[in-house]
C-alpha cells in the first residue's frame, strides 16, 4: 500500500476547527438542550463551571482530536479526494459507516433520548465534513 501524503499543518488546522466547532455546538448552539438530555442538573453544572475543566481533560481531548484529524487525512488521501465535493463525500460515508451505527448504543443500551442521538450524530457529520474539507483544500 502506498504511503499517504499527509500535510501536518492541515491536520493541525482541522483539529483546531473541530475543537472550535465542538465548543460552539455543545455551547451556544445546543449546549443547554444537550446538558438537559444528558441529565445534568443546574446545580452540578454550576459547580463544574466554577471549578473549570481539569487540564488533563483538555489534553486528552486535544490528543483525541489530533488523532481523528490524522486518521481522516489518511482516508482523504486514500479516497483521492481533491475537491470540496470529494471531502464532503468522504466525511459523509465515514460518518454513515462508523458514527451513525456506533452512536446508536446511547439510545439502545444507555436509554438516552433520540433527540440527544440526533444532536450528537449531526455534530459528527458537520465535524467530519469541516475537517475533511480543510484537509482537502490544504493539500
Amino acid at each position: 500500500m502506498a504511503q499517504p501524503v499527509i500535510n501536518y499543518l492541515a491536520v493541525l488546522a482541522a483539529a483546531v476547527a473541530s475543537i472550535v466547532l465542538g465548543f460552539l455546538w455543545y455551547g451556544p448552539l445546543f449546549g443547554k438542550t444537550w446538558a438537559q438530555l444528558m441529565g445534568f442538573d443546574k446545580k452540578k453544572m454550576a459547580e463544574a463551571k466554577k471549578k473549570g475543566m481539569p487540564p488533563q481533560t483538555w489534553v486528552v481531548m486535544v490528543i483525541g482530536t489530533l488523532i481523528t484529524s490524522y486518521v481522516l487525512a489518511h482516508f482523504v488521501d486514500y479516497l483521492d479526494a481533491a475537491t470540496v465535493a470529494g471531502a464532503l463525500q468522504a466525511g459523509f460515508w465515514l460518518w454513515l459507516g462508523f458514527i451513525v451505527p456506533v452512536q446508536l448504543g446511547m439510545v439502545l443500551w444507555e436509554g438516552k433520548p433520540w433527540k440527544l442521538y440526533f444532536i450528537n450524530v449531526a455534530y459528527y457529520l458537520v465535524n467530519l465534513s469541516v475537517m475533511a474539507t480543510i484537509l482537502v483544500l490544504w493539500a
